[in-house]
C-alpha cells in the first residue's frame, strides 16, 4: 500500500525516489529493520535502520531521504564549494527547511538547541513562544524580515527537533504551515517521514551529516550573496526559504 502511494507521488512529483534495481534489492531482501525507534519518534522521523525499505517513496539525498509528495519543489541550498548545507521542501505557500546533526550516542540535543536557537533569535530582535506539538517540545518565533517592497515586516516560523540515534533533526517551518492548522498537517507529515541516513563514520557531535545532489538536479539561474552564519547553526541563518543563498539548486 505504501509502495504504491510512493511510486505514485514520485512520479507525480517528476522524481525518482529509487531505481528499478534498488527496489528489487529492496523485495529480495525485505528484513532490513535491525532497530526499534523510540517512544518520542513512535511515527517517525526515521533513523534508516527501523524501516524494511528506507528508500521507498523517497528522495535519495545523502544523510537524509526525503519523502516524495505530489506537487513539492525540493531546494537544496549550496555552498560555494559545492557541499549541500540545508534542504527545503516547498508545498504550495509552505516551506519546511531540514537539517541533520551526528549527536552523541548516549543523549539528545534538543534542549540544548532550543536554547541556542531562542538566544539567536532574540538576538535578531525576534520573540520566542515555546510550546508542545505533535513531535514534542518545539519553538514558535515572530523575526522581523524585510519584505519584497522594502518594507519591514515579520515572519512566523515553526522550529521541530527530533534526537535520533547518534543525530539530531532540526526543521524550520514557515509559511502557511507556521499559523495554519491545515497547511501544517501537510508539512509535519513530510517531517513524519523523513528518514535520516547516519552512517558508521566517526562524525564529531555537531557536525552535519553530509548531504549530495541527485541525480536529477539542476541549477537556478538565480545567485545572490551568502547570507551572514549564525551564531548557533541550528537556528538556520537566514530564517526565509524563499530568500536563496549563494547557490540553489532545485527538483520540480
Amino acid at each position: 500500500m505504501f509502495r504504491r502511494r510512493g511510486r505514485d507521488a514520485a512520479d507525480e512529483a517528476g522524481l525518482e525516489p529509487a531505481d528499478e534495481g534498488e527496489e528489487a534489492q529492496q523485495d529480495a531482501a525485505p528484513h532490513r529493520r535491525t532497530a526499534e525507534p523510540s517512544a518520542e519518534r513512535a511515527e517517525g522521523p526515521w533513523d534508516a535502520t527501523e524501516l524494511d525499505n528506507p528508500m521507498e517513496g523517497r528522495v535519495d539525498l545523502g544523510g537524509l531521504l526525503v519523502p516524495a509528495v505530489p506537487g513539492m519543489e525540493v531546494r537544496l541550498e549550496v555552498s560555494e564549494q559545492q557541499q549541500v548545507m540545508a534542504i527545503t521542501v516547498v508545498l504550495g505557500q509552505s516551506a519546511i527547511q531540514l537539517q541533520a546533526f551526528a549527536a552523541p550516542r548516549s543523549e539528545g540535543i534538543w534542549t540544548e538547541v532550543r536554547d541556542e536557537i531562542s538566544i539567536e533569535v532574540t538576538k535578531q530582535g525576534g520573540v520566542i513562544d515555546k510550546g508542545v506539538g505533535a513531535f514534542g517540545p518545539e519553538l514558535r518565533a515572530r523575526v522581523p524580515v524585510r519584505l519584497p517592497e522594502g518594507n519591514q515586516g515579520v515572519q512566523v516560523v515553526r522550529f521541530l527537533g527530533a534526537d535520533g540515534p547518534r543525530w539530531f533533526l532540526r526543521a524550520v517551518i514557515s509559511g502557511q504551515a507556521a499559523v495554519q492548522a491545515e497547511a501544517a498537517a501537510m508539512v509535519e507529515q513530510v517531517f513524519r517521514n523523513v528518514v535520516v541516513v547516519r552512517g558508521t563514520q566517526a562524525m564529531a557531535p555537531r557536525d552535519p551529516i553530509p548531504l549530495r545532489l541527485p541525480p536529477q538536479a539542476r541549477p537556478t539561474d538565480e545567485a545572490a550573496e551568502p547570507a551572514a552564519e549564525p551564531s548557533s547553526p541550528y537556528a538556520g541563518g537566514d530564517l526565509n526559504p524563499y530568500q536563496r543563498g549563494p547557490e540553489i539548486t532545485e527538483i520540480r
